[in-house]
């Protein structure tokens, strides 16, 4: 019975082993069980995006030390400071071709103020092809009352917004609509209509670094401070993925509608030409590091954030996933799956 019973233990080991589980054996194993520690949370597939999108932003912004959390972002991950924008440079074509993948010719939104009489964007943006792809959600922070031509309402999204004419209406503030999302999507209860958890994407239009620039001058200490604020912000929403165990299943991009010197804010733009801007990557599944050498623009995000999470990207886009900033080759997209 003794022999017996050595023979099913032993089974037992080979078979854990064969599924790749370590079996500690002896004394050893003893002093293994006493003194190991728990081990951090390990790194999964992303789940998650954050969807960082600013004005006025260069690289000169992080000169001074004015944006810790931005240059850790950029030092961990991967970064370009010469991505193309659209022409014209005007915020509302400019984040219609973010959200949309195409270029302002083909979505057609070319004015730079919300107009009811127009309706909302017509064109399939990345919140559609997200929902269609895998059933993911998507919440949307604003921070311009022109932007409302792209909150179409869709039981996939949830957006908030507010704008240049409420005083209050600063980047703390987006940060504080961001944390009452969280504890009410979190709540089991949902938030709104819409989303019951936390969104797959969360998008956060940053834009007070622009309007200080704009108002005060580009060497202002006004734009210095609203770098800092802009920065404090990005950390409060990266605190609260960290505070709701998300960080390891996420990833960040970073992007702006427009560098130094230029307001996006009037009825014409104010430089010529297709402006430059700064695209970066970090967090889960992204290089450390990296110097993208390939060319990026700024429509090519929707189809990334399809390409982070996985998802099947739609061939009709112009926009194309940046494959460089990658650490693992793309993998066969994901089925079709319904919203749980």
């Amino acid at each position: 019975m003794h022999h017996i019973s050595r023979y099913l233990l032993l089974t037992v080991v080979v078979v854990l082993s064969l599924l790749g589980f370590e079996i500690p054996v002896g004394p050893a194993a003893a002093h293994a069980s006493s003194t190991s520690k728990p081990s951090a949370p390990s790194q999964g597939p992303p789940e998650h995006v954050i969807l960082f999108v600013l004005e006025g932003f260069g690289q000169d912004s992080l000169k001074g030390g004015a944006m810790p959390t931005l240059s850790k972002l950029v030092k961990d991950g991967a970064a370009t400071w010469s991505a193309t924008g659209v022409n014209p440079a005007l915020r509302l074509p400019t984040m219609a071709s973010l959200v949309t993948g195409m270029p302002v010719e083909k979505h057609g939104i070319t004015w730079n103020v919300f107009e009811f009489s127009r309706g909302y964007s017509r064109s399939p943006s990345m919140f559609d092809y997200l929902d269609l792809s895998g059933g993911r959600d998507s919440a949307i922070f604003y921070m311009d009352e022109s932007l409302y031509q792209l909150a179409r309402p869709e039981v996939y999204t949830d957006y908030q917004l507010c704008g240049a004419l409420r005083p209050e209406c600063r980047s703390e503030k987006i940060v504080s609509y961001i944390r009452q999302y969280f504890q009410k999507a979190t709540s089991g209860h949902g938030y709104g209509h819409a989303i019951l958890s936390v969104p797959h994407l969360l998008v956060v239009h940053l834009p007070e670094a622009g309007r200080a620039g704009v108002a005060h001058g580009w060497n202002s200490k006004e734009y210095r401070q609203a770098l800092q604020a802009v920065d404090a912000a990005m950390k409060s929403v990266l605190d609260v993925f960290k505070e709701h165990g998300l960080s390891n299943r996420t990833t960040v991009l970073v992007t702006a509608l427009s560098g130094p010197g230029t307001d996006l804010s009037g009825e014409e733009p104010t430089t010529t030409g297709t402006p430059t801007v700064p695209w970066i990557a970090s967090g889960v599944g992204i290089k450390h590091g990296q110097v993208i050498h390939q060319p990026v623009s700024i429509i090519d995000t929707g189809a990334t954030v399809m390409r982070i999470l996985g998802l099947e990207t739609h061939t009709e886009w112009e926009s194309k996933a940046v494959e460089e900033i990658f650490q693992a080759a793309a993998v066969e997209p994901a089925a079709a799956s319904s919203r749980k």
